[in-house]
């Protein structure tokens, strides 16, 4: 491990290789987390801090956009009767 790139994550403080945990890259920042847990406690400190007002419009249309998927998921696994 100590060839590849290691990150280490901002949450835990864990370090892991490169190719595991999540890493995302936003503007100028990397953010980096060991696994998906430290990922949704980031993700709900974060959430839990932005004025609902700066991102209500986005909350909606991904909401809408998820909702669409499921309802096009759940009309593929229907059953066709003919």
């Amino acid at each position: 491990m100590s060839a590849e790139r290691r990150h280490r994550c901002i949450t835990c403080g864990r370090l892991f290789p490169s190719g595991q945990g999540i890493v995302i890259r936003i503007g100028n920042d990397v953010l980096e987390f060991h696994s998906s847990r430290c990922f949704a406690k980031f993700a709900k400190s974060l959430l839990e801090r932005i004025p609902y007002d700066e991102i209500k419009g986005y909350v909606r249309r991904i909401r809408e956009e998820y909702e669409e998927l499921l309802e096009q998921k759940r009309k593929i696994r229907a059953k066709k009767i003919i």
